[in-house]
């Protein structure tokens, strides 16, 4: 599955690569709503909720459905500010039905929301809070409120913010903004260098250049075609997103990726089609009988057609499916061909799995 950016006729320098407060404070706040993800900050997590005011704590647990299972497209900037203030700023310029549409979406639920202003439409405001209310008392309760009074919960959810950057962001900031300098100035050189191909190739192994040259190719749970022709595409690197890849995509927002800055030796990405592929091949319960045999070491066909009583043929196509799923190799000695179990491919499924969910 795949998400299509059209780019066909945008210039290089469209392609803006640049770091955001906003987008890294809402990047860590997604950590705190969700350690599971992140066991790599689960620490991090934990010393930060220790240290909070509970009146602190309070706030960031009614207003989680900003950031938890998705970012609200206002917290995650296509045009980013040298300073969180600067961004929050231009979060209070955004009109209230935009504001609140996009709240909406991440509370009740993304792609659900295919009807009128609920700020104005009696109908429209009734099915959100129904949608509201169907994921949870919390998220009924924050609706009700952003519907009836859409400044004093704006103005609360920036308060918030502010107190976040108080309570741990700015002392975090200061050593996350190097590292994110130094990944853009890699990012951008390559643009400048080597064009884009090579840049999104350096940001993560799920986005790519489509062949015809005319659009970016990200590796979601979607399928879907958008266009940036007019507006561009901005990529926010991020420290504590990993391993999210996080795109804005929404009618009427500028496309905007945020990536995880890469590791010194980031392992290669598997992709959702060969994760699929394993999951069928594993799903045959003859095939899974094969593996519990190779896994105790090389057998060839014939040796497997025997322990199992199939015939060779047989075994045979169960093999092929294996190995186009990367789960087998296979090595010849003389005239036999032994089949040997992939370990490490099997092992990681289970991650590989996650990681292209949670992307």
């Amino acid at each position: 599955m795949t998400l299509r950016i059209d780019i066909g006729g945008l210039p290089s320098g469209r392609l803006r690569f640049t770091a955001s407060p906003l987008a890294e404070l809402t990047a860590m706040l997604h950590v705190l709503a969700e350690p599971g993800h992140h066991p790599r900050f689960a620490a991090w997590a934990g010393d930060v909720w220790a240290g909070l005011r509970p009146e602190l704590a309070e706030r960031l647990r009614e207003a989680e459905f900003l950031w938890r299972s998705s970012r609200a497209d206002f917290l995650v900037p296509a045009r980013p500010r040298p300073t969180l203030a600067e961004e929050l700023d231009d979060v209070d310029r955004i009109g209230d039905e935009a504001y609140v549409r996009a709240a909406l979406v991440t509370t009740c639920g993304s792609n659900r929301l295919h009807f009128g202003s609920p700020l104005e439409d009696a109908t429209a405001r009734e099915r959100a809070l129904d949608l509201a209310q169907a994921r949870g008392a919390l998220q009924e309760a924050f609706v009700e409120r952003l519907l009836a009074d859409p400044a004093a919960v704006r103005a609360r959810v920036r308060h918030t913010l502010e107190q976040c950057a108080e309570a741990f962001f700015d002392a975090a900031w200061a050593g996350i903004s190097v590292r994110l300098a130094t990944d853009l100035r890699l990012k951008n050189d390559l643009l400048k260098r080597q064009g884009v191909a090579a840049a999104l190739a350096s940001v993560s192994g799920a986005v790519t250049l489509a062949p015809d040259g005319d659009g970016i190719m990200v590796d979601k749970l979607q399928d879907k075609a958008i266009t940036a022709a007019d507006t561009g595409v901005t990529f926010l690197p991020t420290v504590f997103g990993h391993p999210h890849l996080v795109v804005i995509h929404a009618p009427g927002w500028q496309p905007v990726v945020q990536y995880p800055v890469a590791e010194a030796s980031p392992p290669a990405p598997v992709s959702m089609e060969t994760v699929t592929l394993r999951l069928e091949a594993l799903a045959h319960p003859v095939r899974l009988r094969l593996l519990r045999t190779l896994a105790r070491g090389p057998h060839t066909t014939g040796e497997l057609a025997h322990a199992w009583e199939l015939t060779p043929p047989e075994v045979s196509r169960h093999l092929a499916v294996l190995r186009r799923a990367g789960l087998l190799s296979a090595q010849r000695h003389g005239r036999y061909v032994r089949h040997r179990l992939d370990l490490p491919a099997l092992t990681a499924l289970g991650g590989d799995l996650l990681t292209a969910v949670l992307r």
